[in-house]
């Protein structure tokens, strides 16, 4: 299965949920990140990297734009918010059906946006970080009883 994580500019929340999704080393699981307003090749966010690095984390440390080569080969596709996935569904219709936000995949009740770290301090990408992992941790849940 390949999985699709989109957030903003994909430094901050796409590319933690990425690496946090591949350290669980899943069976059958590829999984890539973009961003809806990123730029190829600029550096994740340093508290990204620094997080991801203090759990020993695989990661890629360059945002991608989200393509529609990358959508085509995705099997599910991750939004961090509900206005993301508004707007990938707009560029991308051939998204439907395998586009969800990450929380209304794992567990669809109450807020179904991912806290942006953007500007905050390490606390504040730390608490994101937190929030990334209960949430990957669903999601293999979810993947493995499958």
């Amino acid at each position: 299965m390949n999985i699709y994580l989109i957030c903003t500019g994909n430094t901050c929340r796409s590319p933690m949920a990425e690496a946090i999704l591949r350290s669980k080393n899943i069976s059958g699981i590829s999984v890539r990140s973009a961003g809806l307003h990123a730029a190829d090749g600029f550096p994740i966010s340093i508290h990204s990297e620094t997080l991801i690095q203090e759990m020993d984390m695989p990661y890629t440390a360059e945002s991608r734009v989200i393509s529609r080569e990358d959508v085509e080969w995705a099997d599910l596709i991750l939004t961090m918010t509900e206005g993301h996935k508004q707007a990938v569904l707009h560029r991308f219709p051939v998204a439907v059906g395998k586009l969800f936000t990450l929380k209304e995949y794992t567990k669809p009740d109450g807020d179904l946006d991912v806290q942006d770290p953007f500007g905050g301090n390490l606390l504040v990408y730390r608490e994101t970080f937190e929030e990334l992992t209960v949430y990957m941790d669903l999601l293999e849940k979810k993947l493995t009883e499958e």
